[in-house]
């Protein structure tokens, strides 16, 4: 199978994107567009823990890759006056990498682990007496004669941040004290996102050029800048400078991204449903297969985005194209064809 395209429109993370996604990432609460009510929230625990010199309760963090929840733990550690120090799940192999992150933090800092719902089981155990005795058990020995250490640690904050809420183990999930969920912008959101990237960029903008650049960016600011970054460039080469509508249509055309926001891939599902397997039901493995893609990625990275604006149904018998996803290509819908949503 072919390796999986790049596409402007995936809401996860690129190698190379870290560094312009720091310099763009709002430094406070105030400059934190979106999520009103989480941030509202966040501002009074951290103004409290600040108050009584105490550790912030550990957070976790759900909801859609791209959405924000990196820049949240920098801006609580800002917030904070702590230190922040940033990891993932997939890098905790062994416990002997958690031990190493434990022991270094200082009172009150805040330990970050992304993708929180891939540790491995033996660093999640070793993390559950770390989160609520603060502190760590190192096995000496092995066999009978085998003792444990117990090492004490400063009072932290552990952010978690997940994708895959469903994944974690309850045990974990359940020492969260605060849990929030990030959800998708909405246009207007994303487009004071556009505006205030692009002048950090130093880069002149026409209103309706950041406007329709934010329409096209799925709910998500990762995929609005991701699109920003793309349109400097198509302005700077093929126009004057400036990101106005025309250069946004232009360059969105280039990367065959639709007025909806659906890219080629996207197109190419909802017809294969269509045109392949009449409007389905179909099952996930069939729909990859016919597309040349694995049926994981299918789930994770292309099915969200259609199911959730209405293009396709997930029923018990399988993949449904429902009535957008006609109109959008410009097809009729068989008479008589219901769906087969049951």
């Amino acid at each position: 199978m072919s390796p999986r395209p790049v596409r402007e429109v995936s809401a996860e993370a690129k190698e190379g994107e870290a560094r312009l996604e720091q310099s763009l990432r709002p430094a406070t609460f105030d400059e934190y567009v979106g999520q009103e009510k989480l941030v509202s929230n966040f501002r009074v625990y951290a103004r409290a823990a600040r108050e009584r010199g105490d550790a912030l309760d550990h957070v976790l963090l759900s909801g859609p890759p791209g959405l924000g929840k990196t820049s949240l733990a920098h801006i609580l550690a800002r917030e904070l006056q702590v230190n922040l120090h940033v990891t993932s799940g997939p890098a905790l192999v062994k416990k002997g990498d958690l031990a190493g992150l434990l022991t270094a933090l200082q009172p009150r800092d805040i330990l970050f682990i992304d993708e929180i719902h891939r540790l491995s089981p033996a660093v999640e155990e070793a993390l559950y007496p770390a989160m609520e005795d603060f502190r760590f058990d190192v096995v000496l020995g092995a066999g009978i004669g085998a003792q444990t250490m117990e090492m004490k640690l400063e009072r932290f904050t552990l952010v978690g941040a997940t994708t895959r809420t469903g994944l974690l183990a309850s045990p974990l999930r359940d020492r969260f004290p605060i849990q929030e969920r990030l959800d998708y912008y909405g246009a207007p959101e994303l487009h004071e996102i556009v505006q205030r990237a692009a002048r950090k960029l130093g880069l002149a903008f026409a209103p309706d050029g950041a406007e329709e650049l934010a329409r096209r960016a799925r709910g998500t600011p990762r995929i609005a800048l991701r699109l920003l970054q793309r349109a400097r460039d198509f302005a700077q080469v093929e126009g004057d400078g400036r990101l106005d509508r025309r250069i946004v249509d232009v360059t969105l055309a280039r990367l065959e991204v639709d007025a909806n926001g659906l890219d080629g891939m996207d197109r190419r599902i909802l017809a294969c449903v269509i045109d392949t397997f009449g409007g389905g039901p179909v099952g996930i493995d069939a729909v990859a297969a016919a597309v040349g893609e694995e049926g994981q990625t299918l789930e994770d990275v292309y099915e969200p985005f259609l199911v959730r604006e209405g293009y396709l149904a997930r029923s018990p018998r399988g993949r449904v194209a429902l009535p957008a996803a006609y109109a959008h290509l410009g097809k009729t819908k068989p008479a008589g064809k219901q769906g087969g949503l049951f």
